[in-house]
Order: structure tokens, then C-alpha cells, then sequence
């Protein structure tokens, strides 16, 4: 055990959240007050106009999902998010990083917290933060690989139309857990389980599930594996991509396609006759020449974005500099399928294994985790390399907009159209070892800095790959280690 998974399972000895009991807060480090609790200004809103994305008629309302917020992977919201008058930030003490937060229709939060007792399903008040309801699921296998890098068995999920969780699970099985309640009020019920194990190999691990706009359950799986599950009957088909891995989520459209990223190339996959995968068509990319740190794969770290009816989406591997790809998606094209790629961040010190934003039909915002290893890396003042890029899609292909200096360790970062402002999660050098975790907005026009919020200081508040999230009131989540942070406006 790592030293930092042996602080974490001190903390889990000495407290863990109980449904119906107040939330207590994520324990500070030292000194929390010696860093200033709010920089900048508030922020005045300027809408970005943008196509709706289509709503995918087997998953929840887009931006209650899953942690890229629809079936396109685009990692916007319509709505606003703080603009920073007065804002309060709150904490839940889980024991446990609550990284893919969701949305049911009574506007609770549905969300896995994975810690190193094994990951568990929980309900929580999204104004209060008291915990509801609590679902343990199977734990992880030991295997050697480590707890904050490996996303598999609950890292992602989705939330379907009624309010069910699936899950992909550790014991080679999606689960589909429903809601109940009770004179003892909330709770979870397990609807269905899906074996997977006759094409999943023990030892290998489900990343992702989700389902194709037919309702056709589709997984990828750490190995290479690319499945497909008949929902009513459990017919399971497989493929195997051979000597390829896969570490991230995949986009899926209203055509039927699956857009997955493994650690050699992007692929579209199609459903063929009873639901076996087909490759439609892959396009290798520049992996690289090696893992960098920041990265999970040695290759691409992004899922897939799919950007209005005809782009997706994804950052290469290359060096000295990574590139963001940008490929016709149809199933067949007349020409070139890449249609542009640009560089971004310094020689040698840029890497991303966090999905690209895609705004509207021609903008991308990519972050740069380049050097982020662990969670060690960002104690005792440390930190990780700057940048966010905003890159613009036009006539003469892709040129860069603006690059801010802002330093991103592991965010997944999202843009919120109403109010016109990327929301990141930062940390800043300091020679005082504070450890001061900041909810950062950036407007997008410009890449300035409008303002920053202190959520936390210490290792409980790193949040380790885990997403901002908007609410459907505009609240912001963050997913830390400890649990999960959640920042709001006190003023209108």
C-alpha cells in the first residue's frame, strides 16, 4: 500500500459516512486559512450560442448522465454555474473519491465513491450533502495496479431514463441498480445483473458501459475488449483488439456509432447482425514514445468528443508536443478522414488523460496534466505543469485561440454555456506548503482568469482525475479523495 492509500485508510478506520446522519466535512490540512479563500472577481455572464445535443433516449437528461455529461462526451452544460458572488464552498466526508457524479429526476446525486475499502453507490441531498442511501459494490481484486489510476469496476457509469445506475463492476458483471424508498426511507435495489465473464478474461477490468441509440449495451474493458450486451435476453458478443488497451470511456451518436480510443488508434464501431461489434473504420494516431506522467495509458488519455453532426475528437501522444486530432466521424468520407491537428503546452511537457471539451460545432478546450504521477506529486507545495488551450475549428483548419496558464493537476474541467466560463480545479505552486485546491472559472473567450475559489487544502481535497459537475441548479461539484466538494453562489 502506497503511503498516501495508508493515510486514506486511517481515515476510513476513524469515520465513514452513514445514511441519514449530517455530513461532516473533509478534513483540512494545516494552516487552511493562511491562503486566501477567494481571487479575482465575479464573473458578468456571456452566453455561448451552441447547438443543443441530441438527448439520447435510453440515458438520463443530458448534463445529469454520466461524468462527460451526455452521449456525445462534450463536457458542456446549457445552463450557468458560479459566477462567484460570495461563493460558499461545503465538503462531505466519504472516506472515498466520489468521481462520476449524476443526477436522478428528484435532483439528487447519484454517484460511486471508490476508496480503497472498494467502491460503493450513494445517494446524497445535493443541497445538504447528507448521505441517503448507500450501496457497497464487489471490490476490487488485488492486481498490483493502483487504486488512483486504474478506472475500471465503477470509475464510470451511467444513469439511465428511470433513474438506474449501470454499473460496470469488478466481478466482470454490469450491475443495474434502481432507486427505492421505504418507511426507512431511500435506498438501492439491484434490477438486473449482466455476466460478462464468457468474453471478459479474469484479472481483466470493464471500464465503461453504455448504450448505442438502439439501447444495445455496449463496455470496453482495460485488455482491449470491445463488447456488446441484448439488454432483454443478455446475449453477450465480443471483440478482442489484439495488443491494444483501452483506459477510457467512449461517445456513441444517433446513428449508431461508437467511437472508442484505445492506446494505438480511434475506431467507429457499428452493431452487426445480433449485436456483434463491427469495426467501421480506425485511424492510427502518434502514440509516442513513452508513458509521460499525467497519464494513465501510454497513448491517447482522452474519451472521445463528438462536436455537432460531423467531428470527433481526440488528443495524440507525440513528441516533442501532443496534438488534438480532429476526424470526419460518417461511416464513409471521400478524402482524408483527419481534418486537422494542432500542437499545444511546451516540448516536452504536455500530456492530458482528461476528455477535450467540445463546444458548439468548432471550439475544443484541452487541458494539460502533464506531471501528475500521483497524488503525491501535488503535496508539500508541489504541482504540475500549466495549461488550457483553446483550440477553434475553421475553414483552414485548426489554429489555437488562447493558452492559459492556469495549472490543472487531474480534472476532468467542463464549460457552462450560460454563463460563458470554463470551471476547472487548479493548484498553484506555494512555498508554504499549504496544499490549497482552488475551483477556478476562466472565461472562455479570452482564457482570462475571472476567479478562484478555495474548496479545501490537503490531500483530501485533491481531486485525482475526478470532474467538476454542475447541478441542474448551477451548484458545482468536485470529486476529491476525501469525497466530494461542492461550491455555490450565497448572493444572486
Amino acid at each position: 500500500m502506497t503511503r498516501v492509500a495508508g493515510i486514506l485508510g486511517v481515515l476510513i478506520l476513524a469515520w465513514a459516512a452513514v445514511a441519514g446522519v449530517p455530513p461532516v466535512p473533509i478534513p483540512e490540512g494545516p494552516d487552511a486559512n493562511s491562503v486566501p479563500a477567494f481571487l479575482g472577481s465575479p464573473a458578468v455572464p456571456q452566453r455561448i450560442p451552441a447547438p443543443r445535443i441530441p438527448q439520447h433516449p435510453f440515458m438520463a437528461p443530458n448534463g445529469r448522465s454520466n461524468v462527460h455529461d451526455d452521449a456525445y462526451m462534450t463536457d458542456t452544460y446549457v445552463g450557468s454555474g458560479p459566477l462567484g458572488r460570495t461563493p460558499e464552498a461545503r465538503s462531505t466526508f466519504q472516506a472515498a473519491e466520489c468521481g462520476s457524479v449524476t443526477f436522478d429526476s428528484a435532483g439528487r446525486i447519484v454517484t460511486i465513491c471508490v476508496g480503497v475499502e472498494g467502491p460503493e453507490l450513494v445517494l446524497i441531498d445535493a443541497q445538504t450533502l447528507e448521505t441517503e442511501a448507500v450501496m457497497p459494490l464487489p471490490p476490487r481484486s488485488p492486481s498490483g495496479t493502483s487504486v488512483f489510476s486504474d478506472f475500471s469496476g465503477g470509475g464510470y457509469f451511467y444513469l439511465d431514463q428511470l433513474d438506474r445506475a449501470v454499473i460496470p463492476t469488478n466481478n466482470r458483471q454490469i450491475w443495474v441498480v434502481g432507486e427505492s424508498a421505504s418507511l426507512a426511507g431511500p435506498g438501492f435495489t439491484l434490477v438486473r445483473t449482466y455476466d460478462l465473464s464468457s468474453g471478459v478474461a479474469l484479472g481483466d477490468g470493464i471500464v465503461s458501459v453504455l448504450p448505442d441509440w438502439h439501447g444495445l449495451l455496449w463496455f470496453v474493458t482495460v485488455h482491449g475488449v470491445v463488447g456488446t450486451v441484448e439488454p432483454a435476453s443478455g446475449a453477450l458478443a465480443v471483440l478482442a483488439l489484439d495488443g491494444e488497451a483501452i483506459g477510457n470511456s467512449f461517445a456513441v451518436d444517433e446513428t449508431g456509432g461508437v467511437f472508442i480510443v484505445s492506446d494505438h488508434a480511434l475506431y467507429r464501431f457499428d452493431a452487426g447482425a445480433s449485436g456483434v461489434p463491427l469495426v467501421t473504420w480506425r485511424e492510427t494516431y502518434d502514440r509516442g514514445t513513452r508513458l509521460k506522467p499525467g497519464q494513465v495509458n501510454f497513448g491517447s488519455g482522452t474519451t472521445p468528443t463528438l462536436m455537432g453532426c460531423r467531428w470527433v475528437a481526440i488528443t495524440d501522444n507525440a513528441d516533442p508536443r501532443m496534438h488534438v486530432l480532429v476526424y470526419r466521424r460518417a461511416a464513409a468520407v471521400s478524402g482524408s478522414r483527419l481534418v486537422c491537428t494542432e500542437p499545444v503546452f511546451a516540448d516536452g511537457m504536455g500530456a492530458t488523460e482528461n476528455s477535450l471539451i467540445g463546444v458548439g460545432t468548432r471550439s475544443l478546450v484541452v487541458e494539460n496534466n502533464y506531471g501528475y504521477s500521483g497524488p503525491t506529486v501535488t503535496e508539500n507545495g508541489g504541482t504540475t505543469e500549466p495549461g488550457i488551450t483553446r483550440i477553434d475549428l475553421g475553414a483552414g483548419g485548426c489554429r489555437t485561440v488562447w493558452t492559459s496558464g492556469e495549472r490543472v493537476p487531474s480534472t476532468v474541467s467542463k464549460v457552462s454555456l450560460g454563463a460563458g466560463l470554463v470551471y476547472t480545479y487548479t493548484k498553484d505552486p506555494e512555498p508554504n506548503n499549504t496544499d490549497a485546491w482552488y475551483f477556478t472559472a476562466v472565461d472562455f473567450r479570452t482564457g482570462q482568469t475571472v476567479y478562484k475559489r478555495r474548496a479545501g487544502t490537503g490531500l483530501g481535497f485533491n481531486n485525482n482525475f475526478a470532474p467538476v459537475t454542475l447541478g441542474p441548479d448551477g451548484t458545482a461539484y468536485v470529486g476529491a479523495l476525501g469525497g466530494l466538494v461542492q461550491i455555490r453562489d450565497e448572493q444572486p
